[in-house]
């Protein structure tokens, strides 16, 4: 081999090794261009147990529980966008469905458990061994930080547990959680037996022991001691206010129906004090006995559900977009997996996680009412599936986050999305 043919040869070995070693930056969504929206804040509901697409957002056909024949629950209604429809009890959001895309073709390959899906769907991944993956709030969080100083960056009005959590990123990025709408989380307020002389020698003993150690690098100490001092902001007046919903005018609070509504109208005063991720979840079981998890005789009263969902986040649209905060607001409808069409023994129905709906609102986004196609039955997927990382990009995209970057979990790296690639379309000028 000739020194030029193998100066060649080792150009062409490098250059392949390159490419490989490369994240994915074009897929099937469209060229190589990274996306990037304007959006500051994210609303995410979530609908724990599994919302059922089609009984939702891609309805079909009505089937026949006591005939075994597979199909919809409910009959179907128009939008305000041409040719996409849903079911009848969504009848408020079908009037703003120009300001909502419902994603129909999202798909995970985890085990229909819901465990392990809710964790794929928080954290844009499978349950691992060996690291423990951060949620998207708290990736949105770590990304982007508060929108104001005085507020937390991430809060969380639902199920605390390690899959929303910070994972490798650290407790600094974790979630504020809140237990009730009408005041501020426990453990920030202050005691009545607490006065405001003993708590400035409080606040002067903790200053005296942050100045005895020296200057410390270890991890843990400075995020201890950043827990506490934000801990004191958000103790103040400032943001306790924000918890006072008896400050709305009545009609909005009535409009946004009970407590599940309430906690969507606290989300919008969220974020209008600078927080930048909310988790709200929709975990009222008493309304059928059984929440989102339709099994048996659970999906005869899911229609009250599919109703309090439909008051709370249409007038949350509605109320985001009179304070021109809904292109700054991408509202987020996720579950960690759909239903099947066919019904079970009792009339119910079981888990389809190849096939399912999420929903994204607000955010300057294109919306189109509807993206993406499945069959008659809402079962397998027809045209442009997305996948989970594709989903999480697409969020990320909207807030103005670098969906290719990698992060690292001690020295490895860990792509923030897995790779995934936004729905293109969504970004269109």
């Amino acid at each position: 081999m000739s020194n030029s043919t193998r100066r060649q040869f080792l150009a062409s070995s490098v250059a392949a090794a390159g490419a490989v070693s490369l994240p994915r930056i074009a897929t099937a969504h469209g060229s190589a261009e990274r996306l990037q929206g304007k959006a500051e804040h994210v609303i995410s509901i979530w609908l724990g147990g599994g919302m059922g697409q089609i009984d939702t957002f891609d309805p079909k056909a009505k089937g026949d529980p006591k005939a075994k024949r597979p199909g919809g629950y409910y009959d179907l209604i128009d939008t305000a966008v041409e040719g996409v429809q849903v079911c009848e009890h969504l009848s408020q959001t079908a009037k703003v469905m120009d300001r909502v895309t419902a994603v129909r073709t999202v798909n995970h390959d985890v085990i229909d458990e819901h465990a392990a899906a809710t964790n794929r769907m928080h954290t844009g991944r499978a349950i691992s061994g060996t690291v423990t993956y951060p949620s998207l709030g708290s990736l949105v969080a770590h990304e982007r930080g508060p929108v104001n100083e005085d507020a937390p960056p991430y809060v969380l009005i639902g199920y605390p547990n390690v899959t929303r959590g910070p994972g490798f990123l650290g407790s600094k990025h974790g979630y504020l959680y809140l237990t009730e709408t009408g005041r501020a989380p426990a453990g920030l307020s202050r005691p009545d037996g607490i006065s405001n002389d003993r708590q400035t020698r409080r606040e002067q003993f903790l200053a005296t022991l942050k100045n005895s150690r020296g200057d410390s690098k270890i991890s843990k100490f400075l995020d201890y001691e950043s827990a506490i001092e934000q801990s004191m902001k958000l103790s103040g007046p400032d943001f306790t206010r924000v918890f006072q919903l008896d400050g709305e005018p009545d009609d909005l609070r009535n409009r946004y129906g009970g407590e599940f509504g309430q906690r969507c109208l606290l989300s919008r005063r969220l974020v209008e004090s600078g927080v930048r991720f909310i988790e709200v979840s929709h975990n009222l079981n008493f309304l059928n006995g059984a929440g989102w998890d339709v099994h048996n005789s659970g999906i005869v009263n899911q229609h009250k559900l599919i109703q309090e969902l439909d008051t709370a986040v249409s007038t949350l649209i509605m109320d985001l977009e009179a304070k021109k905060l809904l292109d700054k607001t991408l509202i987020v409808i996720t579950s960690e997996f759909g239903r099947p069409p066919e019904f079970d023994s009792g009339g119910g129905r079981g888990h389809q996680g190849s096939a399912f709906s999420c929903v994204l609102a607000g955010g300057g986004l294109a919306h189109c009412g509807a993206y993406g196609e499945t069959d008659h039955l809402a079962k397998k997927i027809v045209s442009q599936p997305v996948g989970v990382p594709d989903f999480f990009a697409t969020i990320c995209a909207a807030v103005g986050i670098d969906y290719s970057k990698n992060l690292y979990a001690g020295d490895r790296p860990v792509p923030l999305t897995d790779q995934g690639q936004p729905i293109r379309e969504l970004f269109a000028s």
